[in-house]
């Protein structure tokens, strides 16, 4: 038993050393991210459509994207060499630091859509009903099931926080994923299958629902 001993508690250490490993640490990750304020704010929210927010993301979330964007398996045109040079830490830093910040809404639009014939009020119940319920007819799937009923993601499973975002840049990843553009969402696809049968009007409305949704 006593020599058995010394080998359990070596595995328990390395276990619990694995489990302790400082993720990122916010406070250096400031120091790390001043070219990345051009496009996602200097507290990580925004002012164009076209580049997410940042501020209050989910810190695994952020971290998988930073990993993928830096190794090409996520391609982002604009952000083409800007992590070459940061390492491991870096990003987890870089990652913790934006996970720190305060979450941000953008607000949803009062937007009528003539082509279907909807009004403001019922674009956004479209939204919601997406959002909340899917669509069975079509086999969309709800989103609150990876992604809370909050919209506030579930960080432990890296799904990211989709309330509040700029609706214009969940437009362009649900019609990326849709056309196999972005492809970053793991071997089961889940993504590409959730957006596959979404129509034009369903990415719109469930969009504009989530960049107002607290």
């Amino acid at each position: 038993m006593m020599k058995v001993l010394p080998s359990i508690l070596a595995t328990v250490a390395l276990l619990f050393a694995a489990t302790t490993h400082a993720a990122g640490d916010a406070d250096a990750g400031a120091t790390k991210v001043a070219v990345c304020a051009a496009c996602h704010g200097q507290e990580g929210v925004s002012a164009s459509a076209l580049y997410p927010n940042l501020a209050g993301q989910g810190e695994k979330y952020l971290l998988k994207q930073l990993q993928d964007i830096k190794s090409g398996d996520r391609p982002v045109m604009e952000m083409t060499g800007m992590l070459n040079a940061s390492n491991d830490q870096d990003l987890e830093d870089m990652a913790a630091y934006y996970a720190s910040l305060d979450h941000t809404i953008m607000g949803s639009q009062a937007i009528a859509d003539e082509a279907y014939a909807l009004s403001e009020e019922e674009f956004l119940e479209l939204g919601e009903k997406v959002f909340r319920g899917g669509n069975l007819q079509t086999g969309v799937a709800a989103c609150t099931g990876c992604h809370a009923p909050s919209g506030m993601g579930n960080d432990p499973a890296a799904y990211p926080v989709v309330a509040g975002q700029h609706s214009d840049y969940i437009i362009k990843q649900l019609k990326d994923f849709q056309k196999n553009l972005r492809t970053n969402d793991g071997d089961g696809q889940l993504m590409r299958a959730v957006a596959a049968p979404m129509s034009d009007l369903e990415i719109r409305a469930v969009a504009n629902y989530l960049s107002g949704l607290h």
